[in-house]
């Protein structure tokens, strides 16, 4: 990755065209071919980019440009279409490069496959008595988050979300619908499961016959202490 902070200009043109005008920037040249123009505000987002495939040419302003203190120009030209961008550089006052190597990718945490995992490890949360049957339980229109059996010998579908919409409960609704056509699970009964169940999620899945659990992720993965809260 190489980076440059630069007094420079920069215009964009193809679908759009844009200019930023003559200030200080940060300009990043990542190993993907991306380049990017930053200013020192507005977060995570660039002011201006160009995505791959494309191709930067670096090269010494016509006399024109000279005159007006231009030193260097970048052509940054997209290799699929019309889109170009031209940064021209007055001033340079850091121009460095590092290798970065491979990177492993964001690992989220609290994401559905890890509630799932720790409501599979702790399925009497679904209250006692609960046995787990397996996880990903496969239908003809997709996996059940976990399948398990009450105390009573009923099948029990869960389906897991971190945010519990309607969608949601659609969802777990055609799973059940099918569940229960199988004459060695009937009657299944459905679970919604999620960090946080949105009110008209609730009122549908309750009409429905649906239960609803909400999921407290520190606590399932045992950092939650509840008996040493003073409230």
């Amino acid at each position: 990755m190489r980076l440059v902070v630069a007094t420079c200009t920069a215009t964009y043109s193809g679908r759009l065209d844009a200019h930023l005008p003559q200030a200080t920037r940060l300009l990043v040249v990542k190993a993907d071919g991306s380049v990017l123009v930053h200013a020192d505000g507005g977060s995570y987002k660039p002011l201006n980019w160009m995505s791959p495939p494309c191709t930067l040419t670096v090269s010494v302003p016509d006399d024109e440009r000279a005159a007006l203190g231009v030193q260097e120009v970048w052509t940054v030209q997209h290799a699929k279409s019309d889109d170009r961008l031209v940064v021209e550089l007055f001033e340079v006052h850091h121009d460095s490069a590092h290798e970065l190597g491979v990177d492993p990718g964001l690992v989220k945490d609290g994401v559905e496959a890890h509630l799932q995992q720790l409501l599979a490890e702790q399925i009497t949360l679904l209250g006692p008595g609960h046995q787990l049957v397996r996880r990903e339980y496969p239908t003809a229109i997709g996996p059940v988050d976990i399948l398990a059996r009450d105390p009573a010998g009923g099948t029990v579908a869960v389906e897991i979300k971190r945010r519990g919409d309607i969608d949601g409960v659609e969802q777990l609704t055609r799973y059940l619908e099918l569940l229960n056509r199988d004459p060695l699970l009937a009657p299944v009964r459905g679970v919604f499961a999620a960090q946080e169940i949105r009110p008209q999620a609730r009122v549908l899945a309750t009409d429905r016959g649906i239960g609803c659990l909400v999921l407290d992720y520190a606590a399932l993965r045992g950092v939650d202490d509840a008996g040493s809260r003073l409230f």
